[in-house]
Protein backbone atom coordinates (compact mmCIF):
# COMPACT_ATOMS: atom_id res chain seq x y z
CA UNK A 1 0.00 0.00 0.00
CA UNK A 2 1.43 3.43 -0.87
CA UNK A 3 1.79 5.84 2.00
CA UNK A 4 -1.03 8.37 2.38
CA UNK A 5 1.28 10.88 4.05
CA UNK A 6 3.19 13.46 1.99
CA UNK A 7 6.87 12.66 1.73
CA UNK A 8 9.08 15.16 3.48
CA UNK A 9 11.47 17.07 1.27
CA UNK A 10 14.05 19.64 2.20
CA UNK A 11 14.56 22.42 -0.31
CA UNK A 12 17.51 24.78 -0.06
CA UNK A 13 15.65 27.88 -1.16
CA UNK A 14 18.84 29.93 -1.56
CA UNK A 15 20.08 27.42 -4.12
CA UNK A 16 16.64 27.28 -5.72
CA UNK A 17 16.54 31.09 -6.00
CA UNK A 18 19.89 31.08 -7.80
CA UNK A 19 18.60 28.38 -10.16
CA UNK A 20 15.48 30.43 -10.87
CA UNK A 21 17.56 33.53 -11.62
CA UNK A 22 19.74 31.54 -14.01
CA UNK A 23 16.69 29.98 -15.63
CA UNK A 24 15.03 33.38 -16.12
CA UNK A 25 18.06 34.57 -18.08
CA UNK A 26 18.10 31.35 -20.10
CA UNK A 27 14.40 31.67 -20.93
CA UNK A 28 14.77 35.16 -22.30
CA UNK A 29 17.74 33.99 -24.41
CA UNK A 30 15.71 31.35 -26.29
CA UNK A 31 15.17 32.08 -29.99
CA UNK A 32 11.60 30.79 -30.38
CA UNK A 33 8.39 30.20 -28.46
CA UNK A 34 8.87 26.44 -28.81
CA UNK A 35 12.38 26.53 -27.37
CA UNK A 36 11.16 28.68 -24.47
CA UNK A 37 8.39 26.23 -23.60
CA UNK A 38 10.67 23.20 -23.87
CA UNK A 39 13.08 24.91 -21.47
CA UNK A 40 10.21 25.48 -19.03
CA UNK A 41 8.91 21.90 -19.01
CA UNK A 42 12.39 20.43 -18.80
CA UNK A 43 13.13 22.70 -15.84
CA UNK A 44 10.00 21.40 -14.11
CA UNK A 45 11.22 17.80 -14.27
CA UNK A 46 14.67 18.84 -13.07
CA UNK A 47 13.79 21.31 -10.32
CA UNK A 48 10.41 20.30 -8.86
CA UNK A 49 10.69 17.40 -6.46
CA UNK A 50 8.61 14.40 -7.52
CA UNK A 51 7.96 15.57 -11.10
CA UNK A 52 8.37 12.80 -13.69
CA UNK A 53 6.75 14.59 -16.64
CA UNK A 54 5.51 18.06 -17.55
CA UNK A 55 3.72 19.89 -20.32
CA UNK A 56 1.75 23.02 -21.13
CA UNK A 57 -1.91 22.80 -22.02
CA UNK A 58 -3.74 25.46 -24.04
CA UNK A 59 -7.47 25.55 -24.59
CA UNK A 60 -9.06 26.74 -27.81
CA UNK A 61 -12.73 26.58 -26.88
CA UNK A 62 -12.95 22.93 -25.89
CA UNK A 63 -10.06 21.85 -28.09
CA UNK A 64 -6.83 21.07 -26.26
CA UNK A 65 -3.35 21.83 -27.55
CA UNK A 66 -0.34 20.26 -25.83
CA UNK A 67 2.94 22.15 -25.97
CA UNK A 68 6.47 21.01 -25.05
CA UNK A 69 5.51 17.68 -23.43
CA UNK A 70 8.43 15.85 -21.85
CA UNK A 71 6.70 12.47 -22.07
CA UNK A 72 3.89 10.78 -24.01
CA UNK A 73 1.98 10.57 -20.72
CA UNK A 74 1.35 14.32 -20.93
CA UNK A 75 -0.11 14.11 -24.44
CA UNK A 76 -2.29 11.12 -23.53
CA UNK A 77 -3.60 12.87 -20.41
CA UNK A 78 -4.45 16.04 -22.33
CA UNK A 79 -6.24 14.09 -25.08
CA UNK A 80 -8.21 12.25 -22.41
CA UNK A 81 -9.31 15.50 -20.79
CA UNK A 82 -10.30 16.92 -24.17
CA UNK A 83 -12.37 13.84 -24.94
CA UNK A 84 -14.09 13.90 -21.54
CA UNK A 85 -14.25 17.72 -21.28
CA UNK A 86 -13.16 17.09 -17.72
CA UNK A 87 -9.97 17.12 -15.70
CA UNK A 88 -7.71 19.24 -13.51
CA UNK A 89 -5.45 20.50 -16.31
CA UNK A 90 -8.52 21.29 -18.42
CA UNK A 91 -9.96 23.35 -15.55
CA UNK A 92 -6.65 25.07 -14.77
CA UNK A 93 -6.31 26.30 -18.35
CA UNK A 94 -9.90 27.49 -18.61
CA UNK A 95 -10.11 31.26 -18.55
CA UNK A 96 -12.32 32.79 -15.90
CA UNK A 97 -11.63 30.12 -13.30
CA UNK A 98 -10.73 31.35 -9.82
CA UNK A 99 -8.26 28.50 -9.28
CA UNK A 100 -4.67 29.19 -10.27
CA UNK A 101 -3.07 26.13 -8.64
CA UNK A 102 -4.26 22.57 -8.11
CA UNK A 103 -2.65 19.56 -6.47
CA UNK A 104 -4.01 16.02 -6.46
CA UNK A 105 -2.16 14.12 -3.77
CA UNK A 106 -3.30 10.66 -4.85
CA UNK A 107 -4.92 10.08 -8.24
CA UNK A 108 -5.35 6.40 -7.36
CA UNK A 109 -7.85 7.35 -4.65
CA UNK A 110 -11.47 8.15 -5.49
CA UNK A 111 -11.87 11.63 -7.01
CA UNK A 112 -15.27 13.22 -6.61
CA UNK A 113 -14.53 16.20 -8.84
CA UNK A 114 -13.12 14.40 -11.91
CA UNK A 115 -14.26 10.76 -11.55
CA UNK A 116 -14.16 9.77 -15.22
CA UNK A 117 -10.75 11.36 -15.80
CA UNK A 118 -9.20 9.97 -12.59
CA UNK A 119 -10.19 6.40 -13.44
CA UNK A 120 -8.52 6.56 -16.84
CA UNK A 121 -5.54 8.58 -15.60
CA UNK A 122 -4.71 5.74 -13.23
CA UNK A 123 -4.60 3.42 -16.23
CA UNK A 124 -2.10 5.81 -17.86
CA UNK A 125 0.15 5.49 -14.83
CA UNK A 126 -0.57 8.81 -13.14
CA UNK A 127 -0.09 8.73 -9.37
CA UNK A 128 -0.24 12.41 -8.46
CA UNK A 129 -0.55 15.73 -10.29
CA UNK A 130 -0.08 19.46 -9.97
CA UNK A 131 -1.07 22.30 -12.28
CA UNK A 132 -0.43 26.04 -12.40
CA UNK A 133 -2.27 28.63 -14.45
CA UNK A 134 0.22 30.61 -16.51
CA UNK A 135 -0.88 34.22 -16.40
CA UNK A 136 0.35 37.82 -16.39
CA UNK A 137 -1.54 41.00 -15.55
CA UNK A 138 -2.76 41.18 -19.14
CA UNK A 139 -3.49 37.62 -20.23
CA UNK A 140 -4.00 34.00 -19.28
CA UNK A 141 -1.73 31.74 -21.29
CA UNK A 142 -2.66 28.16 -20.40
CA UNK A 143 -1.52 25.80 -17.67
CA UNK A 144 1.79 24.21 -16.70
CA UNK A 145 0.99 20.66 -15.61
CA UNK A 146 3.24 18.32 -13.65
CA UNK A 147 2.85 14.55 -13.28
CA UNK A 148 4.29 11.86 -11.05
CA UNK A 149 3.89 8.11 -11.41
CA UNK A 150 3.71 7.78 -7.62
CA UNK A 151 0.91 8.84 -5.28
CA UNK A 152 1.96 11.39 -2.68
CA UNK A 153 4.99 12.64 -4.60
CA UNK A 154 4.13 16.33 -4.52
CA UNK A 155 4.63 18.09 -1.20
CA UNK A 156 4.02 21.66 -0.07
CA UNK A 157 7.61 22.43 -1.09
CA UNK A 158 6.95 20.93 -4.53
CA UNK A 159 3.94 23.17 -4.92
CA UNK A 160 5.90 26.27 -3.89
CA UNK A 161 8.70 25.40 -6.30
CA UNK A 162 6.21 24.77 -9.09
CA UNK A 163 4.43 28.05 -8.45
CA UNK A 164 7.74 29.98 -8.59
CA UNK A 165 8.68 28.21 -11.81
CA UNK A 166 5.27 28.93 -13.33
CA UNK A 167 5.56 32.63 -12.42
CA UNK A 168 8.85 32.92 -14.32
CA UNK A 169 7.48 30.76 -17.12
CA UNK A 170 4.39 32.95 -17.66
CA UNK A 171 6.47 36.09 -18.15
CA UNK A 172 8.92 34.33 -20.50
CA UNK A 173 6.10 32.69 -22.47
CA UNK A 174 4.27 35.99 -22.88
CA UNK A 175 7.45 37.78 -23.93
CA UNK A 176 8.42 35.06 -26.43
CA UNK A 177 4.94 35.00 -27.94
CA UNK A 178 4.80 38.81 -28.25
CA UNK A 179 8.21 38.81 -29.93
CA UNK A 180 7.12 36.08 -32.35
CA UNK A 181 3.91 37.96 -33.17
CA UNK A 182 5.87 41.14 -33.81
CA UNK A 183 8.28 39.32 -36.11
CA UNK A 184 5.37 37.76 -37.99
CA UNK A 185 3.66 41.14 -38.34
CA UNK A 186 6.84 42.71 -39.74
CA UNK A 187 7.32 39.82 -42.14
CA UNK A 188 3.70 40.12 -43.27
CA UNK A 189 4.08 43.87 -43.86
CA UNK A 190 7.19 43.23 -45.92
CA UNK A 191 5.47 40.55 -48.02
CA UNK A 192 2.40 42.72 -48.65
CA UNK A 193 4.62 45.64 -49.61
CA UNK A 194 6.55 43.47 -52.05
CA UNK A 195 3.32 42.12 -53.58
CA UNK A 196 1.96 45.64 -53.99
CA UNK A 197 5.16 46.65 -55.78
CA UNK A 198 4.79 43.76 -58.21
CA UNK A 199 1.18 44.68 -59.00
CA UNK A 200 2.02 48.37 -59.33
CA UNK A 201 4.79 47.60 -61.81
CA UNK A 202 2.94 45.02 -63.89
CA UNK A 203 -0.47 46.72 -64.03
CA UNK A 204 0.47 50.40 -63.71
CA UNK A 205 -1.49 50.75 -60.46
CA UNK A 206 -1.15 53.26 -57.66
CA UNK A 207 -0.20 52.05 -54.20
CA UNK A 208 -3.81 52.38 -53.04
CA UNK A 209 -5.13 50.50 -56.08
CA UNK A 210 -2.60 47.67 -55.63
CA UNK A 211 -3.57 47.21 -51.99
CA UNK A 212 -7.26 47.25 -52.96
CA UNK A 213 -6.63 44.43 -55.48
CA UNK A 214 -5.03 42.31 -52.76
CA UNK A 215 -7.77 43.10 -50.25
CA UNK A 216 -10.65 42.33 -52.64
CA UNK A 217 -9.04 39.04 -53.75
CA UNK A 218 -8.57 38.08 -50.10
CA UNK A 219 -12.25 38.74 -49.33
CA UNK A 220 -13.65 37.10 -52.45
CA UNK A 221 -11.54 33.94 -52.16
CA UNK A 222 -11.65 33.84 -48.35
CA UNK A 223 -7.86 33.65 -48.20
CA UNK A 224 -5.79 35.53 -45.65
CA UNK A 225 -4.22 38.71 -46.98
CA UNK A 226 -0.68 37.54 -46.21
CA UNK A 227 -1.29 34.34 -48.20
CA UNK A 228 -2.56 36.36 -51.17
CA UNK A 229 0.54 38.56 -50.98
CA UNK A 230 2.80 35.52 -50.75
CA UNK A 231 1.18 34.07 -53.89
CA UNK A 232 1.85 37.28 -55.81
CA UNK A 233 5.48 37.28 -54.61
CA UNK A 234 5.94 33.62 -55.61
CA UNK A 235 4.07 33.67 -58.93
CA UNK A 236 4.21 37.33 -59.93
CA UNK A 237 0.44 37.48 -60.44
CA UNK A 238 -2.99 36.54 -59.13
CA UNK A 239 -5.16 33.98 -60.95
Amino acid sequence: MPSTRPRRTTVDWRVFAREMASMARDLLAQDSVGATLEHITRAATERVSGCDAAGILLLHGKRVETLAPTDDLVVESDRLQERLAEGPCFDAARTGTAERVFRIFDVTAEQERWPAYATRARELGVGSMMGFLLYTEDEELGALNLYSHRPGSFTDDSETAGWLLASHAAVAFSSARSHAQMEQALATRHTIGEAMGILMGSHRLSEEQAFDVLRRYSQEKNVKLREVARRVCDEGRLD
